[in-house]
């Protein structure tokens, strides 16, 4: 599986601090991954708007996931960027990893972070912290490689094969 990884932070991007949690995922996708692309860009909606289209498009990461930006901050704009580039939605994602992190933090609830399809990529917004992503990686990273096969067309193996 290719993957984009797109850390959406001010502070980052502006050099004040270092991304901790994007290093988190390549980290913990990198049993899954062929190969990665990193991003780094600040929390404003046209950068992130145009970084998940150019992972997805020119890059043609099968699965992006991106880290930061999904809370109720006035500049927390990811959800907004990526409803705006995807074609369909896939709420399943979303729901599971705050279902999950609710057992954890009541903040959980507070996550506006949204998942969906661009073409046949899929993205996946993740929470800002480099504790918060690998608790929601744990819940995602076991559905990911049929997520792709699935969006690529392999599909005869589904139906009837969950849980398997």
């Amino acid at each position: 599986m290719k993957f984009g990884v797109l850390c959406v932070s001010d502070r980052c991007s502006a050099g004040i601090c270092e991304d901790q949690s994007g290093k988190a995922i390549l980290d913990l996708i990198a049993p899954l991954a062929d190969a990665s692309v990193y991003r780094l860009v600040p929390d404003d909606r046209a950068a992130i708007e145009t970084a998940l289209c150019d992972l997805a498009d020119v890059e043609h990461a099968d699965v992006i996931l991106t880290t930061g930006g999904t809370g109720f901050a006035p500049r927390d704009v990811t959800p907004e960027a990526t409803l705006a580039v995807i074609d369909r939605a896939a709420p399943g994602i979303a729901e599971a990893v705050r279902l999950k992190s609710l057992a954890i933090t009541p903040n959980a609830m507070l996550s506006r972070a949204v998942s969906g399809i661009r073409g046949k990529t899929l993205i996946i917004n993740l929470p800002g912290s480099p504790k918060a992503v690998r608790e929601s990686l744990a819940v995602v990273l076991p559905v990911l490689p049929h997520a792709v096969e699935t969006l690529a067309g392999n599909t005869q193996n589904c139906g009837g094969n969950y849980g398997k």
